[in-house]
């Protein structure tokens, strides 16, 4: 019996997954963005390794880090965070974003619940209403154009810049501790 249960929440998963990647498409279409779509082999977890599939430089990757941020008192927030992949994230800076005391990586379980992605296929925007957008400024400075994966890890958009930034409109907050070539 258990198997069954399994079986029919993977369906609901894919059921997620797939919405996300229409959600994506109708947001930006709407918003009439200069976007497209690239469907490829999957890579393994790195950004580097999807960014060479992709053909692109790993800077132009938006990856979106799914937080819990703790405080102000005992309230719990949720973040996604967006920084370019060739960055590490400064999660104490995540926290003073939100006037938050602490931030955590959120688990799979809250990943899949507030994006309706699994790890790695998060893309770099909200649906859902407790999860509020902050990007670091070095994303919409870097390139032209950003591409992150789009709902599932074989899936990618590539969207200008100017269009992310005016359609999905992040917080912007410095947290990203950027690759040591672009330290001046």
């Amino acid at each position: 019996m258990t198997s069954r249960f399994c079986s029919i929440d993977l369906f609901f998963a894919f059921q997620m997954i797939e919405n996300v990647l229409d959600k994506l498409q109708d947001l930006f279409t709407r918003g009439n963005a200069d976007f497209r779509v690239l469907h490829h082999a999957q890579a393994g977890q790195s950004s580097a390794s999807v960014a060479a599939i992709r053909g692109t430089e790993l800077g132009q990757g938006a990856k979106a880090l799914c937080c819990t941020v703790k405080g102000p008192g005992k309230k719990r927030q949720h973040v996604l965070a967006v920084l370019p992949a060739d960055c590490q994230a400064d999660l104490p800076r995540i926290a003073e974003a939100v006037d938050g005391r602490r931030t955590n990586l959120a688990s799979p379980d809250e990943v899949l619940t507030l994006t309706g992605c699994i790890f790695g296929a998060v893309p770099p925007v909200s649906f859902h209403p407790d999860l509020q957008v902050i990007a670091d400024p070095s994303l919409l400075t870097r390139y032209e154009e950003l591409v992150f994966n789009a709902g599932q890890r074989d899936v990618s958009i590539f969207i200008k810049t100017v269009d992310y930034h005016r359609i999905v409109n992040p917080k912007i907050w410095s947290f990203a501790k950027l690759p040591e070539s672009d330290k001046h």
